[in-house]
């Protein structure tokens, strides 16, 4: 019996299959950091009215990716659970109620977008997602979520280490405070060589 892939979204409809079953479409892929979470982790109530803030352009520019092709990768904390998955994790978040289960309405995952389980702060750390976008074919990543100078950096970091192109839109990303915000934009561009062009104005490959 061949083994359940690990980073497809879990779903009743769901069968063993490929690695991954379609291609990034100009070799694009988006990453949502942590958005989907219970908000129950020290300084939560400052990062969550500022993630609730970049939700709505989050979704918009998810709506826009698939729309293109573009596959869509969610990187969320583990929290120290081994036993956990993802849809767990979005069960939880809409369970609590109030502005996070919002969050996670707004961004829930589609059967057909993939996951990876960090147990650090960057999306390469301890998980399958290199040879993720391996099997996709991606080597242009669009990193968003939270936090920007935080788990956004070390991804973008970690990303570049392994040659992938690297964007980073700043209506999509946030931090505990602005100036933390502010901060690690400058060190988006001027440090790692990103851009942070916003996302509407984000130029994403024809559907095919």
């Amino acid at each position: 019996m061949a083994a359940r892939v690990p980073w497809r979204v879990p779903s009743k409809k769901s069968s063993p299959s490929s690695l991954a079953e379609h291609r990034a479409n100009g070799g694009f892929a988006m990453l949502v950091i942590d958005m989907i979470t219970c908000w129950d982790f020290p300084d939560a109530d400052k990062l969550l009215p500022r993630a609730a803030r970049i939700a709505p352009a989050i979704a918009a520019l998810k709506a826009r990716c698939r729309r293109a092709g573009v596959p869509v990768i969610y990187a969320n904390d583990n929290r120290g659970q081994w036993r956990s998955d993802f849809r767990q994790v979005v069960s939880e978040s809409m369970s609590r109620g109030g502005e996070g289960a919002r969050i996670t309405a707004q961004l829930e995952p589609d059967e057909d977008d993939y996951f990876v389980l960090k147990p650090k702060h960057s999306a390469f750390f301890g998980t399958p997602l290199d040879l993720l976008l391996q099997h996709l074919d991606a080597d242009r990543l669009i990193l968003t979520g939270v936090s920007s100078d935080q788990c956004v950096v070390n991804t973008a970091i970690d990303a570049r280490m392994r040659d992938y192109e690297v964007m980073v839109p700043a209506d999509c990303v946030a931090s505990q405070t602005l100036a933390r915000n502010n901060g690690a934009l400058v060190h988006f561009g001027e440090v790692l060589g990103v851009p942070t062009t916003p996302s509407t104005r984000l130029r994403l490959p024809r559907p095919r």
